[in-house]
């Protein structure tokens, strides 16, 4: 063999060491060509529903174990209040893309909430439920213990317009 065909062998080699690293990375992440991504993915409904999911969650710490049951208003009123800039967050947060996204209180569905998670009567775990504003509390050991936030929301785009009504249960 020539030292040509030696030097391009050898080069060949250094490439392939070289995207060796690359295959396995790309191997490893799963990606496939012909897999669609999915459409929640690419829905402010969808990415509002889950923003407002994780909003409840850090909400419900707010609240834990700092309010009396004879205190739950200003229990709620700590958890709008908590809620209140990462809801602001939300709705400026698509404007750019030509969304509008509205949330607001549902207390409708937080009363409903309350009749079906909250049961009376003989055997049950804890005490009442209460719906104030759209938050759900529930009376635990005395204390007011998050159960639930009710929203309405609101999706406006160019192509169209969805109203969702969500109910984000702290499990």
């Amino acid at each position: 063999m020539s030292r040509r065909g030696q030097l391009v062998l050898l080069t060949a080699a250094v490439v392939a060491a070289a995207l060796a690293p690359a295959l396995l990375a790309y191997l490893q992440l799963g990606y496939h060509a012909d897999t669609e991504a999915s459409r929640d993915f690419e829905s402010p409904t969808a990415d509002a529903i889950a923003a407002l999911d994780r909003a409840v969650f850090e909400a419900s710490a707010s609240v834990a174990g700092e309010y009396a049951w004879a205190e739950r208003g200003a229990a709620a009123d700590r958890v709008r209040s908590v809620l209140a800039p990462r809801i602001d967050r939300l709705e400026a947060s698509r404007v750019v893309d030509g969304t509008a996204v509205t949330v607001a209180y549902n207390e409708t569905a937080a009363a409903r909430t309350t009749a079906r998670n909250c049961p009376t009567g003989n055997g049950r775990a804890f005490g009442d439920c209460r719906a104030d504003g759209g938050v759900v509390l529930q009376e635990r050991a005395g204390e007011s213990a998050l159960v639930a936030v009710a929203f309405d929301v609101r999706v406006v785009r160019p192509n169209g317009e969805t109203s969702v009504t969500v109910v984000d249960e702290v499990g």
